[in-house]
């Protein structure tokens, strides 16, 4: 190949293989997500629910970084699925408040191995994943800055 043309080599993007990298999580994820009956998407969601308690669809967007037409279909099949349920917020109707079912906390005890499954999945010293963890959220924060200086 041409020097001229080395930059356009797949080897040397960096967007490659944190593209690659998020497809192999993922389907490294769907063996255990399976057995809670969630997508990945949908295990995101109820993360942030299970840390929060509630939220409303424009936080949920936010710190999942998904838009709203993502949002909506995930959280009504958790919905059919009975892990969540969607209320008037009492001091704003126009605005809906999600909370967990019953059903929707009980999973997140059946939940509960799916990080060290993963860990084990990943073959990543401590420090590696400290590592990553550090440089993806470094990319993701100068992102948010980004958006939020607009």
């Amino acid at each position: 190949m041409n020097d001229r043309y080395e930059a356009l080599r797949l080897k040397n993007q960096l967007c490659f293989p944190i593209y690659a990298v998020s497809n192999m999580i993922t389907r490294k994820y769907k063996p255990f997500l399976d057995e809670l009956d969630l997508t990945y998407t949908q295990y995101v969601v109820m993360m942030v629910l299970w840390e929060r308690g509630q939220a409303n669809e424009k936080l949920l967007c936010e710190t999942l970084c998904l838009k709203s037409n993502t949002v909506t279909p995930l959280l009504k099949k958790l919905r059919d699925k009975g892990y969540i349920e969607k209320t008037k917020d009492k001091g704003d109707g126009r605005n809906l408040v999600i909370t967990l079912t019953k059903a929707g906390r009980e999973l997140q005890d059946r939940a509960l191995g799916v990080p060290g499954c993963m860990a084990n999945e990943l073959h990543l010293t401590p420090d590696e994943a400290a590592e990553l963890y550090r440089t993806l959220y470094k990319l993701l924060d100068e992102e948010k800055k980004k958006t939020e200086d607009k």
